[in-house]
């Protein structure tokens, strides 16, 4: 059973994901990540509810321990009567102190409390709502088996050729121009996959990258895999993935086992690149690169390539 994540929802955001984080909640798209804005210095308060119903619970659970990063995450479970779609399953939402208690009445878009960074989130993650949804005969408080989801709106691919401009920078980032939002606000966009299989083996031709694709999603390769939003696949077979010609991983579905591949700044060797769904205007290619230091208004060229290699 799978639930679909319509647009009533996903616009309150400004970014989202289903695959970018390392906890097997996230496996095969299990779970979303709710960004409703994103500051310059990763911040913000904010935590609209992706949903409308009745609070059954909140309680604080353990997070790893981060010196960036309170002791306790916060988990809030809610019984759900909209959008339809979610009428009568429970909603698991963390990373939220809620402001809210049991036998609550929530409205959807309304505050459930403040955003905190718990020891969940590596030090390049930006505060966001992580959510997932249960059926009432299921285990609320287990870590995984969450309903997959599906996307109620669709997400348009952007081409990227690798390279662009620093515009912004963290202790452990580094966000580039391109590729640019062409509407912001009016849709989500991430980075475009090639398109159909090549016959030569790990590469793409530009007549056939031209084909096909989809939006990439997930952390590469600093996750075990990711995804690819809005490309057909009509079995389970493995298809290759790649971007640039550069093989990623092979797809089964949506879902995307990444290949021992390392991502390159200029040459040289950067933990990974972090890819999702945005509709803000300072939507970029975003670098995770807590080993290397890049200052704004630097040109990078961004490759990958086998670990082999």
């Amino acid at each position: 059973m799978a639930v679909t994540l319509p647009e009533a929802l996903l616009a309150r955001y400004q970014r989202f994901s289903l695959y970018n984080s390392p906890y097997p909640a996230h496996d095969e798209g299990c779970a979303i990540d709710l960004y409703p804005g994103t500051l310059r210095d990763g911040r913000t308060s904010a935590a609209p509810s992706p949903v409308s119903g009745t609070v059954i619970e909140t309680r604080a659970v353990h997070a790893p321990p981060k010196p960036y990063a309170p002791e306790h995450d916060h988990l809030i479970l809610l019984e759900c009567d909209g959008p339809a779609d979610f009428e009568g399953l429970t909603a698991r939402i963390l990373h939220v102190d809620p402001a809210v208690e049991a036998g609550d009445r929530v409205g959807l878009g309304d505050s459930l409390g403040e955003l905190v960074r718990a020891g969940f989130f590596a030090p390049w993650v930006d505060n966001h709502l992580h959510v997932g949804f249960r059926r009432p005969d299921q285990n609320p408080h287990r870590a995984s088996g969450s309903l997959p989801l599906e996307l109620g709106v669709d997400v348009r691919p952007l081409e990227w050729d690798g390279a662009g401009t620093v515009v912004s920078i963290g202790e452990t980032y580094a966000v580039l121009d391109a590729p640019m939002h062409p509407e912001p606000g009016e849709t989500f966009v991430g980075v475009r996959a090639d398109g159909s299989e090549s016959s030569e083996a790990g590469r793409y031709s530009s007549e056939r990258r031209s084909e096909g694709g989809g939006v990439l999603d997930g952390g590469l390769p600093h996750y075990d895999g990711g995804g690819v939003h809005g490309r057909p696949s009509r079995s389970s077979d493995p298809i290759p993935v790649t971007l640039n010609g550069d093989r990623l991983g092979v797809a089964r579905g949506r879902t995307i086992t990444w290949d021992e591949v390392v991502v390159t700044a200029n040459g040289d060797p950067i933990t990974g690149l972090s890819l999702f769904c945005a509709r803000d205007a300072d939507f970029g290619a975003k670098l995770i690169c807590p080993e290397r230091d890049f200052a704004v208004g630097e040109r990078i060229s961004v490759g990958i390539r086998s670990s082999d290699e």
